[in-house]
């Protein structure tokens, strides 16, 4: 007869000597798998919301027919020159946009996606679109997701314009191969620039009409993002010298 104590409800402290004495340390370790103590799974997020492209996505939607996305050259990681035959860059406080697309359900990374971006300048003008500006492509372009969900886009901090919150525009894609019209993209959405870190980017001499246009509006005037922007906000790291770091985790 079996003299040991059991003691069944001292808990796996209790336990694991005796699973040493009878060499089921083994069914033990299926034990704690099975509890989920091996690690936690993926969280699952929010979907991000489906917003606005604007009037400016140079993806083929709007009137002009104007189309970057199947121009030679779009496919890169940073975006402050011009591709092309364009010559030139855009000037501005440097900023690196990262970005991780999960399934909002599940939280599983999302292999061979494609994101197309793109946003405005320092001065709140947009490339293909504004006065001057329309032989200009930089500040626009598509990358794919790494096996772990992650992509990168080296830019710059873009500006505040009047009657919006500081903003960066993206496109998601089944693939970079089906990135060419927007007849295939699978949402498009927003990024809300958070506040502390275009207060101290528009202080500078060089974002000056940004810092006026940031105090005629906010969030909830917003109108894209006054519904609601808890998702489409990054954590932001760095510093006006040696630029900023923006992180999003988006739940497709």
């Amino acid at each position: 007869m079996d003299h040991e104590p059991h003691g069944h409800d001292l808990g796996l402290a209790h336990d694991l000597p005796l699973l040493r004495r009878r060499g089921l340390l083994g069914l033990a370790g299926g034990t704690i798998a099975a509890l989920g103590l091996a690690g936690p799974a993926a969280a699952s997020i929010k979907a991000i919301p489906e917003e606005t492209s604007g009037p400016y996505p140079a993806d083929g939607s709007n009137s002009n027919s104007l189309n970057v996305l199947d121009d030679t050259g779009i496919v890169r990681s940073d975006i402050r020159t011009n591709f092309g035959s364009v010559t030139g860059s855009a000037a501005g406080v440097p900023l690196t946009i990262k970005l991780k697309l999960v399934t909002a359900e599940t939280g599983k990374a999302r292999s061979g996606l494609a994101v197309y971006l793109w946003h405005c300048d320092r001065d709140g003008n947009y490339s293909m679109y504004s006065e001057g500006m329309t032989d200009a492509n930089y500040l626009r372009g598509v990358q794919a997701t790494a096996k772990t969900g992650w992509l990168t886009f080296r830019s710059i901090f873009p500006g505040c314009y009047a009657g919006r919150w500081p903003h960066i525009h993206f496109e998601v894609y089944p693939s970079v191969a089906k990135a060419t019209t927007y007849k295939n993209k699978l949402r498009t959405s927003q990024i809300a620039i958070p506040a502390d870190a275009a207060s101290k980017v528009y202080a500078t001499d060089a974002y000056a009409s940004s810092k006026r246009n940031l105090a005629q509006i906010s969030l909830k005037t917003d109108n894209v993002f006054k519904d609601g922007w808890t998702t489409e906000t990054p954590s932001i790291t760095g510093s006006v010298s040696a630029g900023f770091v923006a992180t999003l985790t988006v739940g497709v």
